[in-house]
């Protein structure tokens, strides 16, 4: 499914669940009251379910706003992508400049129909730098417009991956999120309707039972389970899940295109370069560590702030366990990832000690534009 963001959205009566941008499931008590993938209140429960998979810290430039292009940050996350051996540093670097200057054409927020992994396509046009202007917004990025807090998270146990019984939902949850039940009633129950990030739509038992009493998915939820092939403690509901494990095949097969090489996917950036032309990138905020497009005023914030050896900063991460933390570290050097293909990039410029382990989030090599410092500091 494809969700076009280059149009505005309006109207918030979404009736999805968010806190935090973990979870979040589009119910209604019947079909009549489904939100159509057309509407403009549907688009808006998309992307911010779109948003909910990628994570809280994933931001998106708009359409028409400058951003800088590293090609070194687009080779390691195809390297991550790959289920080959592929070494970045092999790859030639087609002349090109470690920074690239673009204007965004275009943006669609996407989503792997094997495994439900978020990602977005982003149409670039190289500009020449004087072309582009500071006073967009620094975090300036497509996020969605929200309504009232309505999403949820939940990890997975043994008995809500069962076939037996359903998904326990917590209280504060099945009120905040669903529509009324009727506690007149012997056993409370409704129907729910929802879509997935691909536009499927799913029907679940909503009730109200058990001693003590608690909600539940029952009718629905094990053809759900078994599709989305979700296990216990291995994922977090939402029409369009985000897996604690994060699967090697975010990015479909398709996304390569034509291309016969992993040396390809610069080629074509190096020709829209030659030309004139535009070229496309695909961007996994769960496969890539670091985001390769950066919007312009982001970069030159961060490049203006002198950055010197001994530099105290701290660093954001999303954790699987966690929605956001916070790192702190200190900055040993600063130079060239790589002084003899890409020199003088301002890609992972700072090698850095971290003050704790941070586990497979650890990085020696980290940028300007990710971290925030402790004290004033030299360029690098």
């Amino acid at each position: 499914m494809e969700i076009d963001l280059n149009h505005a959205v309006s109207g918030q009566n979404a009736e999805s669940c968010n806190n935090e941008g973990d979870s979040s499931l589009s119910t209604s008590s019947n079909s009549s009251n489904s939100s159509s993938l057309k509407s403009p209140n549907s688009s808006s429960i998309y992307m911010e379910l779109w948003h909910a998979c990628a994570g809280p810290l994933t931001t998106l430039p708009n359409k028409g706003n400058g951003v800088v292009y590293f090609p070194q940050g687009h080779l390691e996350q195809i390297a991550s992508h790959s289920s080959t051996h592929f070494a970045p540093i092999d790859v030639p670097s087609f002349g090109l400049p470690p920074q690239i200057f673009c204007k965004i054409l275009d943006v669609q927020l996407l989503a792997n129909k094997e495994n439900d992994e978020v990602y977005t396509k982003v149409t670039l046009f190289p500009q020449p730098e004087g072309n582009l202007q500071e006073k967009e917004e620094e975090g300036g990025g497509v996020t969605p417009t929200r309504s009232t807090p309505q999403m949820f998270c939940k990890t997975l146990t043994a008995s809500d991956t069962s076939t037996h019984g359903g998904f326990s939902v917590p209280r504060r949850a099945a009120e905040d999120c669903f529509p009324p039940l009727d506690y007149k009633q012997q056993r409370p129950s409704q129907e729910l309707i929802a879509k997935d990030l691909h536009g499927v739509v799913w029907k679940f038992r909503h009730i109200y039972r058990g001693q003590p009493r608690r909600h539940l998915l029952t009718t629905g939820w094990s053809i759900f389970v078994s599709q989305k092939n979700l296990v216990s403690e291995g994922g977090e509901l939402r029409l369009g899940t985000r897996r604690a494990t994060r699967p090697r095949n975010i990015l479909p097969d398709t996304t390569m295109g034509n291309l016969k090489s992993y040396a390809d996917t610069l080629a074509s950036v190096a020709n829209a370069v030659s030309t004139n032309g535009t070229f496309d990138v695909f961007y996994s905020p769960r496969s890539s560590r670091a985001d390769f497009v950066v919007p312009y005023a982001k970069y030159k914030k961060a490049i203006s702030n002198m950055i010197s050896v001994g530099a105290r900063f701290k660093m954001k991460f999303c954790m699987d366990e966690s929605p956001e933390r916070r790192f702190s570290g200190v900055v040993t050097g600063v130079g060239d990832m790589d002084p003899y293909k890409w020199a003088n990039s301002k890609w992972r410029c700072l090698m850095v000690r971290w003050d704790e382990d941070i586990g497979n989030d650890h990085q020696e090599h980290i940028s300007p534009w990710e971290i925030d410092l402790s004290n004033g500091l030299s360029r690098c």
